[in-house]
């Protein structure tokens, strides 16, 4: 199976969405591929996944999180790197921002529209978040 999914937004709820999909497919030896875009580079951001903000009046769920067992959104990120995600940082996205490569997480691909199309064509599933 291949998964391919675009991230677009950078908060809280959309790492944990990204992240378990990501990995739970993953986990089924599917070939999986995320695009991360506009604010959803802040999931990859060497900095910025360790603080991304929860939406206001949801702080309650930060609680819900500890208390299940979900692993933190840094954790997330390492265990898609070690299960073989592939990571596709935009390269327009990031010459906007003037961000670097350097920016962000060991491992990832820098690549445009096309570099995901490519993988993305014959996926058995695509998801946005």
């Amino acid at each position: 199976m291949k998964v391919a999914i675009i991230a677009a937004n950078g908060g809280m709820f959309d790492a944990y969405k990204v992240f378990n999909i990501a990995t739970a497919a993953a986990s089924t030896d599917a070939d999986v591929a995320i695009f991360f875009t506009f604010e959803g580079l802040n999931l990859i951001h060497k900095e910025a996944h360790k603080q991304l903000p929860m939406p206001p009046g949801a702080e309650h769920f930060e609680e819900g999180f500890k208390k299940a067992n979900v692993p933190p959104v840094d954790e997330l990120v390492g265990m898609a790197t070690e299960m073989g995600v592939k990571m596709i940082a935009c390269q327009m996205t990031m010459d906007v921002m003037s961000l670097e490569k350097s920016h962000f997480i060991e491992g990832i691909e820098v690549g445009g529209a096309v570099t995901f199309l490519n993988f993305a064509k014959d996926a058995d599933v695509t998801l946005t978040f």
